[in-house]
């Protein structure tokens, strides 16, 4: 009964945010980099920074989950060239995670809509206080309720509606609970949604749910090489607690993976019936579905990941490099931000990093690598309580530099390659 509670006080403090959480709010650290690469600290403490994008004149918009004096978007700008914003200007009355820039606008979600700013000659904002909403009434019952998003740049923008839910059970995440079949859920969650850019509140009736069966994408990007939409998938919790009798503690610990997808219209990924077994490198039936570990069942029918990452290691960021600055071993090669595991005991928790996927005609061209580390601040931190930074959005600005952000200190790196 003790272990039962101690898991439900976790799953109230990742999943609903509803617990206290202490957060280092010390001077930023020094990550760790690859050889010739170096990072500035662009600004910090500006609060639950999430998703970012940059403008071409290079402008950095942060969107905060929850608001800070009332605003849910900050724009730093560095005027004199040195990295570092010197100036700062919130606007949105908002929280949320989704942020983007494209042919003249910046597109920006609550846990509700998607609305848009549009950006006149100076590279201001035009209508800071009243965008246009171009998505509305989204579903939003607080797990799993961010709406990244990302757009084609020909005219369609794509949106995360996370499955409130971790394996759509009848009871949730209530051990001995079956699994709901077919899932309800799906029919408004659960995937990611395409939606025109110059349309004006817009429903589900006007949208289409261009890809199903993922239980929670965080992070997301179109992919202008492969042109194709590519995203990441938050895997599943709690098999131990939930399905003692087929999985120890040790197996939860590595089950199941994150996934690294290509996501083409009409795909179905599996969830809830199905996870991948990092391990036995399949996908497997759930076990409120009938598995037990092993059965395959139809799942080897449903999409499989490009790329399969430790468990819980929470990816939440992806971005593809277009840049010339880094190289021609990170050219269109794919970054991902890794918020960090709450749940890999008895194993150390992982992630709180960002790897790289070298990427070659829209497939992954060798092993992943870790390219920025000890976001945490030392191995004694990495919970998500004790980290002093977790990372959770990426951008490219148009020098070609990376920037990284973390909602947990609330700070913004901008990464630069020198070569020294």
């Amino acid at each position: 009964m003790q272990r039962i509670f101690s898991v439900f006080i976790l799953m109230c403090c990742y999943v609903l945010t509803a617990c206290a959480q202490t957060v280092n709010t010390s001077n930023p650290v020094s990550l760790k980099l690859p050889a010739g690469f170096t990072a500035t600290v662009v600004a910090d403490k500006l609060g639950r920074a999430r998703h970012i994008a940059v403008n071409s004149n290079g402008d950095v918009y942060v969107k905060l989950e929850r608001l800070k004096d009332g605003k849910g978007i900050i724009r730093l700008r560095d005027t004199n060239g040195d990295g570092v914003a010197d100036e700062q200007f919130a606007f949105g009355n908002y929280g949320g995670t989704g942020i983007a820039i494209s042919n003249g606008y910046l597109y920006a979600s609550s846990d509700n809509d998607v609305f848009r700013y549009k950006f006149n000659a100076k590279n201001e904002i035009e209508n800071a206080d009243a965008p246009e909403r171009i998505v509305k009434d989204l579903l939003n019952k607080r797990q799993h309720a961010s709406k990244s998003i990302t757009l084609d740049g020909k005219g369609f923008i794509y949106v995360n509606i996370g499955a409130p839910s971790n394996a759509c059970q009848e009871q949730d995440r209530t051990a001995g609970s079956p699994g709901q079949m077919p899932c309800p859920i799906l029919a408004t969650a659960g995937g990611i949604w395409q939606f025109k850019i110059d349309k004006l509140d817009q429903t589900y009736g006007d949208g289409v749910r261009y890809a199903t069966g993922l239980r929670n994408v965080v992070g997301l990007d179109w992919n202008t090489t492969a042109n194709e939409l590519y995203v990441t998938q938050h895997g599943r919790d709690q098999l131990n607690t939930l399905h003692p009798a087929l999985f120890n503690d040790a197996q939860n610990a590595e089950l199941p993976a994150e996934e690294f997808f290509i996501a083409k219209k009409g795909m179905d990924f599996g969830w809830p019936y199905c996870y991948y077994d990092g391990i036995q490198k399949k996908k497997v039936q759930s076990p409120e579905y009938g598995g037990d570990g092993k059965k395959e069942g139809d799942c080897g029918t449903k999409e499989q990941p490009l790329v399969a990452f430790p468990a819980h290691w929470g990816p939440n960021a992806l971005l593809f490099y277009n840049g010339d600055k880094f190289g021609t071993k990170y050219k269109n090669g794919a970054f991902i931000a890794f918020h960090g595991s709450w749940n890999r005991a008895p194993l150390k928790q992982g992630g709180f990093n960002v790897v790289f996927v070298p990427m070659k005609d829209g497939k992954p061209n060798g092993d992943y690598e870790i390219f920025a580390d000890d976001f945490a601040g030392g191995e004694e931190n990495l919970t998500p309580s004790k980290a002093k930074h977790r990372p959770c959005g990426l951008a490219m600005g148009a020098d070609g530099s990376i920037y990284i952000s973390d909602d947990q200190g609330g700070t913004v790196w901008k990464i630069v390659y020198t070569g020294k």
